[in-house]
């Protein structure tokens, strides 16, 4: 157990001891902390644990870097849905009068930003997003298998150690026929509860919804709920009443093939669903489950994340 035991779902108690066991590195950024070599350890031993039980899926590997181009996020419709989420890169293209404009006012503390113009990139929100192309057009017969491992974006700063800013996703993506990728996505869920559960989480799943924006997106959450599109697997981090999403699951129908124009092998209708495990909050929920001191947690998740 935590020895934060005033309060054990107190989270500026937990970030602190975090900090304090050398596990994470405070910066000025909120959500932008640094990873001790033990916590990227632990993220590191897990992912391979994943990546083992999955081994027999025969998944596709793909990395990207985690940026995406700007005509991209418009086509998928990030922006009509998620746009307090996004997180544009903007650099310098001015000429020498105007560079010495920006540095006086960086020295004379006052805003510069206006002087930078958007470039042709955002930041990742989703580690599946680049995949999506690479299915356009006719899939081979039984769709195909995707699995990626990417760095996110997402603009919500937070004092909160499990919302963080620049976090990392471990997904596996499925394309193919409708009942395919439905069934796919229903036998990860029991696969990936599985998994936490063994090593020692006291996880449970429910149907969830994304954040969408506004009064339209409410709706839209709504009906993600209703149509049962949407699975999270939930531990107690920071809150015993509200629970830490540690591993997503949604089934996009048609949202992906539509866009990119991807069919299955027959040229009937094709689905994608994805699920995605974000490694620093599982992290944080097995050092909050078993404790900050690695070399004292149960044996059998001693023997999981570092077989002999």
């Amino acid at each position: 157990m935590t020895d934060d035991a005033h309060d054990p779902y107190d989270p500026r108690a937990f970030h602190d001891a975090l900090a304090a066991h050398g596990l994470i590195v405070p910066t000025a950024v909120k959500g932008g902390w640094g990873r001790g070599a033990v916590f990227e350890d632990i993220l590191e031993r897990f992912d391979a644990l994943v990546m083992r039980g999955a081994a027999g899926d025969g998944a596709e590997a793909f990395t990207f870097p985690p940026l995406i181009a700007r005509e991209m996020i418009e086509r998928l419709g990030y922006l009509d849905n998620f746009p307090q989420l996004i997180g544009s890169v903007h650099s310098f293209f001015g000429a020498d009068a105007v560079a010495r404009e920006l540095s006086q006012r960086v020295h004379d503390g006052q805003r510069w930003d206006d002087l930078l113009e958007p470039t042709g990139v955002m930041l990742l929100p989703a580690a599946c997003y680049p995949v999506y192309p690479l299915f356009s057009g006719l899939l081979p017969d039984g769709g195909r298998l995707v699995t990626t491992r990417n760095w996110c974006y997402r603009h919500e700063p937070s004092d909160e150690p499990t919302r963080l800013q620049s976090f990392r996703m471990r997904e596996f993506i499925r394309v193919g026929p409708p009942a395919q990728v439905e069934a796919w996505r229903d036998d990860w869920l029991q696969r990936a509860l599985t998994l936490l559960r063994g090593l020692g989480l006291a996880a449970a799943s429910d149907v969830a919804n994304d954040p969408f924006f506004g009064r339209a997106g409410r709706m839209m959450a709504t009906s993600q709920r209703e149509q049962r599109l949407k699975f999270e697997i939930m531990v107690p981090v920071i809150s015993a009443t509200r629970p830490t999403a540690i591993c997503s699951f949604n089934w996009h129908q048609e949202h992906f093939t539509s866009t990119f124009g991807i069919r299955c092998a027959d040229s009937a209708v094709a689905h994608t669903a994805c699920l995605g495990f974000g490694l620093e909050r599982v992290v944080l929920a097995l050092i909050k489950t078993h404790g900050f001191d690695t070399a004292a947690w149960p044996a059998d998740v001693r023997t999981q994340l570092w077989p002999a």
